[in-house]
């Protein structure tokens, strides 16, 4: 990865008015950071700023919410996005993560306000208020359906509730320790929990009953993933004969970001390893971006690529900045990362520079979603801001 480039959060505003003027950094691992400054030479007719680079920087485009910066110097090129629109009336405290439902309509946030909601996906409107966990929401997201929400929470409990009419209509108990991460197995008849207790167990939706403690580690699960195994991937044959109430779990891997620097691999249905990898730090967050490649981030700002069928090694570590890596999440050929720097950026094969979504002042961003061409994130500051990818 080349060196990373920044700017000022709030570049957008700034370079709105004439002579008005934004910071730009570069920082080539190892190397003193590189600065300087963008400012505006007047609006156009089309009220898109014209905007000049210091020296060593140069402006490759500009459009109302986007900016391509490169520092030839250092190889560097990245693309700013700004908002499109932000969200500061859904919760009144840090929002810790967020989803939208598959069809683009709804949003669901938890946040350290003690509270969850669902809002139109458009305009941040408040449609429901999900209340029953006692103490915070860790984790929300939405069954494929988009009509149910799952959720975690500090009490130990996984809830599950209708996004229609905001009633609660199973809730597991089980866990010993706040439940940190989910994961839907297929269309949602069963799903997966990780917790502080150091377990990860698989649950029946339709019996609210628990299938199973899939993996008893003694280290608090971060988070958790579900992915389709390729076929030339080994995932071993379970010691018993699996419930008929276990929905979609054959042939499907199990990854857990554990808190002992560990990342554990291993089949859903078997129970059975499939490998064990140690990092630099904390893994907090996992995700597959197919059925042999995935991704693991950790507490010291490192992006494990890893292959399934060779893990012993990474295919490549991305390292942009020592922040905690909070989230990440596949997206077209590539991923988005978010961290507690207030950085998020996404990395897409065919394209050879980076694209940061801006906006977020060193406040940390808990967790991205997409819908189609828009992106959605969460961060400690309380607002949750909308991406339009058209706007590039």
């Amino acid at each position: 990865m080349a060196a990373p480039l920044r700017i000022q959060s709030d570049w957008a505003q700034a370079l709105r008015k004439d002579e008005g003027e934004a910071w730009l950094s570069c920082h080539p691992p190892g190397k003193p950071t590189l600065y300087g400054s963008l400012t505006c030479q007047g609006i156009g007719q089309d009220g898109i700023p014209e905007v000049t680079a210091s020296e060593g920087f140069i402006v490759n485009e500009i459009n109302k919410k986007s900016i391509h910066i490169s520092c030839p110097k250092e190889n560097a090129s990245s693309k700013f996005l700004a908002p499109y629109t932000t969200f500061s009336r859904i919760h009144s405290k840090s929002i810790t993560c967020l989803d939208i439902s598959s069809g683009g309509g709804l949003g669901v946030s938890s946040s350290t306000d003690g509270s969850m909601k669902i809002w139109q996906a458009s305009n941040g409107e408040l449609r429901r208020v999900l209340e029953g966990h006692v103490f915070d929401v860790n984790c929300c997201r939405f069954f494929p359906s988009g009509l149910v929400v799952l959720s975690g929470g500090m009490d130990a409990q996984l809830k599950i509730w209708s996004a229609e009419d905001a009633s609660c209509v199973v809730t597991f108990k089980g866990h010993k320790g706040g439940i940190l991460d989910t994961a839907i197995v297929d269309r949602g008849r069963n799903v997966v929990s990780g917790s502080r207790d150091g377990t990860a167990r698989l649950w029946d939706c339709g019996r609210s009953a628990c299938l199973g403690v899939i993996a008893d580690c003694g280290s608090s699960i971060n988070g958790v993933a579900v992915g389709a195994a390729d076929n030339s991937i080994n995932l071993g044959s379970p010691e018993h004969t699996p419930s008929e109430r276990e929905v979609g779990t054959e042939s499907k891997m199990l990854l857990l970001a554990r808190e002992d620097k560990k990342l554990q691999c291993l089949g859903l249905q078997s129970r059975q390893p499939v490998f064990l990898f140690v990092g630099s730090d904390a893994f907090n967050c996992c995700t597959f971006l197919s059925g042999f490649l995935l991704l693991a981030g950790t507490q010291d700002g490192n992006i494990y690529q890893l292959d399934v069928r060779s893990p012993r090694a990474p295919v490549q570590v991305i390292h942009r900045s020592g922040a905690p890596v909070l989230s990440l999440l596949s997206f077209r050929d590539g991923f988005i990362a978010s961290q507690g720097d207030g950085s998020c950026f996404i990395v897409q094969q065919d394209l050879d520079y980076l694209i940061e979504l801006t906006g977020a002042d060193c406040d940390p961003v808990f967790k991205v979603a997409t819908w189609e061409k828009q992106i959605y994130t969460c961060c400690r500051d309380g607002l949750v801001r909308r991406y339009q990818l058209s706007d590039l």
